[in-house]
């Protein structure tokens, strides 16, 4: 057990909310409180930084960048392999402070939250074996070029995953880098700094401070020493991001909200689809942003899919996160639980058919964050149930009349980041997911794939995470014309 988690289940003052140039660094700004969502109670607090510690931030990646970027792939990638061990190693530490932070499950933080983060890690390190930075055409040099420093702005809903998302390609490509971690999750955050430093990371490549949207966030996007900004987070967030770093013309990529569509044929399995659509949509308690929120099903088959729905999300299992039969904990914050909560009413005001769940805690449950899972049927695409980001677990069941109506359904949103289709007749499957417009389409659930691009068309974001395509972000492309 490190030093530091036993720091952060102590649940003291932490003063160190900085890693800036190889130490952890005090800060003298406010204190905030690290709630437990599933008591409301506070299990700690932590300092949080300014301008003037983003700026010790940027000085210290900028003055260690021309060294990390002139490492070879191979040794990159074995500072990504002890970061991987580390945390593999330390994956307990993990899904205890993600639990304690932000009330994931503790079966879910353990077989989700912390072993999918560490893959985003590997899959960065396989990259480099033989990603191609210098390429030849004709007798032109194609030299992919890490872009510099990247500042990297990272939510509370997936806290060590988003991290790893971003981290892990932006070191493999020579970056350096400045982390802000959500203030309403940073103990994962604190963890995977000091995972840094003991994988003996050059002092400055890889910085952190803790704090704010409205100070640190903002302070990063502006600063002229940044070279690149990606956060994921809100549409309101990624749009004041992208203004704050408009002047200096930095890359800016986005990953942003979601409302996906679900799109279950008319051949498909629906005893099989269904329970996966509803808990699908329900996973990390409806708080990721891809979540298939929005049900497309014939409307012959419509009685039968609220059946199955109804069945499915009231044998889930709300409770307390640390006990190992709980399916879903509470909501992560006390601002999310509230959104959830206005938003059930909007959908009961609106007239759609509440099929179970509702306004409240589940029954048993007097305090901490939780809600009820929560179905809403014949929904049409004029509710605001059925447009605005959600993110909690309610799910919107929404009949059509013919496939064509279904494509039209599924893209008559402003958001763009995920989506499913459900099947037997794979070639009318296969037509449906080209015509969604989103960043990514699964076809009949299929495994995760760490390697496939993940990121929105219209308002769900710029750019592409994860794989070749995500390390791709962090590179400038040269063309050097007479190298041969």
């Amino acid at each position: 057990m490190t030093a530091l988690f036993e720091t952060i289940m102590a649940g003291g003052p932490i003063r160190h909310g900085a890693y800036i140039d190889g130490r952890w660094v005090p800060l003298e700004g406010a204190m905030l409180p690290i709630v437990n969502p599933a008591t409301e109670q506070a299990v700690g607090e932590i300092a949080v930084g300014s301008a003037a510690d983003v700026d010790r931030a940027v000085a210290a990646a900028r003055a260690a960048f021309p060294a990390y970027a002139a490492l070879s792939a191979g040794e990159r990638a074995t500072y990504l392999d002890r970061i991987r061990a580390l945390v593999l190693e330390r994956a307990e530490e993990f899904a205890q402070a993600i639990s304690r932070e932000m009330g994931a499950a503790i079966s879910y933080a353990r077989n989700a939250q912390v072993p999918l983060a560490a893959e985003h890690l590997r899959v960065a390190r396989d990259l480099l074996a033989d990603y191609p930075f210098l390429s030849m055409h004709g007798t032109t040099a194609i030299s992919r070029e890490p872009i510099g420093v990247c500042a990297l702005i990272t939510p509370w809903n997936w806290p060590l995953y988003q991290i790893t998302a971003k981290v892990a390609p932006a070191l493999a490509a020579g970056c350096t880098i400045v982390l802000k971690p959500s203030e309403l999750s940073p103990l994962s955050a604190l963890l995977f700094a000091q995972a840094i430093h003991d994988a003996g990371l050059p002092p400055g490549v890889f910085n952190l401070v803790n704090g704010t949207g409205p100070e640190v966030g903002e302070a990063m996007a502006a600063h002229p020493g940044v070279d690149m900004i990606s956060i994921t987070g809100s549409n309101r967030a990624g749009v004041l991001v992208a203004q704050a770093a408009a002047p200096t013309v930095k890359r800016v990529t986005q990953e942003l909200g979601g409302k996906s569509p679900n799109v279950l044929l008319p051949d498909a399995d629906f005893a099989r689809v269904v329970p996966l659509g509803v808990m699908t949509a329900f996973r990390n308690v409806g708080q990721s942003c891809s979540a298939p929120t929005r049900m497309l099903v014939p409307r012959s088959r419509l009685d039968e899919v609220e059946r199955l729905a109804a069945e499915t999300a009231d044998a889930i299992v709300v409770g307390d996160p640390r006990e190992e039969g709980t399916a879903l904990g509470p909501l992560a914050n006390r601002a999310q639980f509230d959104r959830v909560q206005e938003m059930i009413r909007v959908g009961i005001d609106e007239g759609a058919k509440l099929l179970c769940g509702g306004l409240g805690r589940p029954q048993g449950l007097a305090h901490g964050f939780f809600a009820r899972p929560t179905i809403f049927s014949e929904v049409t695409t004029s509710m605001r149930i059925a447009q605005e980001e959600i993110f909690g677990p309610v799910l919107c069941i929404l009949p059509y009349d013919g496939v064509d109506e279904a494509v039209d359904i599924a893209n008559d949103t402003q958001y763009g980041l995920g989506g499913h289709v459900q099947g037997t007749d794979l070639a009318q499957a296969r037509a449906v997911a080209l015509r969604i417009r989103t960043g990514q389409v699964h076809i009949n659930h299929p495994a995760w794939d760490p390697n496939a691009p993940f990121g929105g068309y219209k308002r769900s974001g710029n750019g592409r995470e994860y794989g070749e395509h995500g390390l791709g972000e962090f590179l400038e492309t040269k063309s050097i014309l007479g190298f041969d």
